[in-house]
């Protein structure tokens, strides 16, 4: 009889994978499935119907379970992880109603409706009004309320991604807490629906009764429903394990359990997060999302344009690259490091402020991205090696929030994500920092957390501990060097550190002039 391995699906920004873990960690195998449905009907906006994720989902599954050599009974269960803040709207027989508004998606709803006076006075008396408005004019529900009203009388039930995956899947309505990281009336602090008398029911459109029912990570969600056996080729009656958010399961997947170790994941969106027991928020006001694992928290602070800015230099400065990749059949990423060769740290003091997109108190709403230092030495190579370095400062500065916030200090780094596997960036992080940044083993790392949080569930590991002993492995250890550290510390403490404040007032006057970023909230 083979041994017992579990079933990953990894619904993500730019691909669906569906990837089959064995207990010591292993990757036996994987299915990737890029998603192309997205439109973008007006600039700014970014979109999916939902049916699009489901059949990407069923594409990626099939496609491993035709072509692996593990057994289907081998399959202990399936667990899924999926990008964040992705609504669904489902009318009373749960059809999707109108596309999926994900994560980049830049609309804003038109107004904030007051909340109830003593409402009002409270969060102006604590100084968080502002924080709540904004978080009034980011709902895709209030959007959708606003701007296409009948859409909104019909829908009778709204979940985020994976509470859509689930129903899909099982035919149950239900969602694990760890995923509901989104604009929905979510407790952070106590990883349930908000109470009833919560504010937040006043600033959003949403019923209760519009709601999924939330489980823990690790809780067995269902079976398999034969419907979804036949989409997806799963094995009918296969459990269902409810997960966390892609995030959560990276930092898990990294081995970030305490919070000594910080996890930086380097993907489209690049985040510095811890794992606490406490709830701490890292930015007064804006909470801690729910970890993987029960009953813990993630400090994350995110840098929303991460390693989406390597995309960014690919198309406008990398055609070099790219055809010379094409030619080698590589990915033109791969190059870029010899590009970083060429530069000495601190690329010849050009240095990169990394908010391309505004933020919500650190940066503020009217941030812009800014590089400044230029010179007539200045080449697109310096330009690369300052990104990444911008990239670096961000995220050091989101771990000295956190310690100052916290009181612990943080000794370890983990690096994971897409911008892990650039050996140049993680001697970079490990220099800016001062840390050794640690590379797991595994790239797929988000893959990995899910089923670690299967693992503990289905009780073929105690605790995660024991799970994380036996599943998470380090690749490499990228130790800083002594002779670049004090280059970067200077740069850090006498440059960095210093742009937001003297370029805030830039900012303001340039979103003032021309509207952009929008200054409606």
């Amino acid at each position: 009889m083979s041994p017992p391995c579990l079933l990953a699906i990894d619904s993500g920004t730019q691909s669906v994978r569906a990837l089959l873990f064995d207990l010591q960690g292993r990757l036996l195998d994987k299915a990737q499935v890029p998603v192309t449905s997205y439109r973008s009907p007006q600039p700014g906006w970014m979109e999916n119907e939902p049916e699009a994720f489901w059949q990407s989902l069923c594409a990626a599954t099939r496609e491993l379970l035709q072509r692996t050599s593990v057994p289907r009974g081998a399959i202990a269960g399936v667990v899924l992880t999926t990008q964040r803040a992705t609504p669904v709207s489902l009318d009373a027989q749960c059809r999707p109603l109108r596309p999926s508004m994900i994560w980049l998606d830049q609309r804003r709803a038109a107004h904030a409706v007051r909340l109830p006076w003593w409402w009002e006075l409270a969060l102006r008396s604590v100084g968080m009004r502002e924080t709540v408005r904004h978080f009034q004019h980011e709902a895709e529900a209030n959007w959708i309320a606003q701007h296409q009203s009948e859409v909104w009388a019909r829908t009778a039930h709204y979940l985020l991604l994976p509470g859509w995956l689930h129903w899909r899947l099982s035919g149950q309505m239900v969602d694990s807490s760890a995923s509901q990281v989104g604009y929905v009336p979510f407790d952070y602090k106590r990883g349930r629906w908000a109470a009833a008398w919560d504010w937040k029911w006043h600033a959003l459109p949403i019923a209760r009764s519009m709601l999924p029912e939330l489980v823990a990570p690790g809780t067995v969600i269902g079976r398999v429903s034969p419907q979804a056996a036949l989409d997806s080729g799963l094995p009918a009656g296969l459990a269902m394990i409810a997960g966390a958010a892609d995030k959560a399961c990276e930092v898990l997947g990294a081995g970030c359990l305490t919070p000594e170790i910080g996890c930086l994941s380097y993907g489209t969106a690049a985040t510095f997060n811890t794992t606490t027991r406490r709830y701490l928020e890292a930015t007064r006001f804006v909470p801690p999302y729910p970890a993987a694992v029960p009953g813990h928290y993630n400090t994350e602070v995110q840098i929303t344009r991460g390693f989406w800015m390597v995309n960014w230099f690919k198309e406008q400065f990398g055609q070099d690259e790219t055809r010379e990749a094409a030619r080698l059949g590589v990915l033109p990423e791969s190059l870029f490091d010899a590009l970083i060769e060429q530069v000495p740290p601190g690329a010849l003091g050009l240095t990169l402020q990394p908010y391309w997109n505004p933020g919500i108190k650190h940066p503020g709403p009217e941030a812009k991205g800014a590089i400044i230092g230029f010179g007539d030495v200045h080449t697109r190579a310096h330009l690369y090696r300052a990104i990444l370095e911008g990239l670096a400062y961000a995220l050091r500065e989101a771990k000295e929030r956190i310690e100052r916030r916290g009181g612990a200090r943080i000794t370890r780094l983990r690096v994971s994500g897409g911008g892990s596997q650039s050996d140049a960036a993680l001697q970079i992080t490990a220099n800016v920092f001062n840390l050794p940044a640690e590379r797991p083993e595994l790239f797929e790392t988000s893959g990995l957390g899910a089923a670690i949080i299967a693992s503990v569930g289905l009780g073929l590991h105690p605790d995660y501990a024991s799970a994380v002993r036996a599943m998470v492995r380090t690749a490499r250890v990228f130790q800083p060097q002594p002779e670049h550290v004090q280059t970067y510390e200077q740069l850090y403490r006498q440059v960095y550190l210093r742009m937001y404040d003297r370029l805030q007032p830039l900012y303001r006057a340039l979103r003032a002039i021309t509207g952009y970023p929008s200054s409606d909230h």
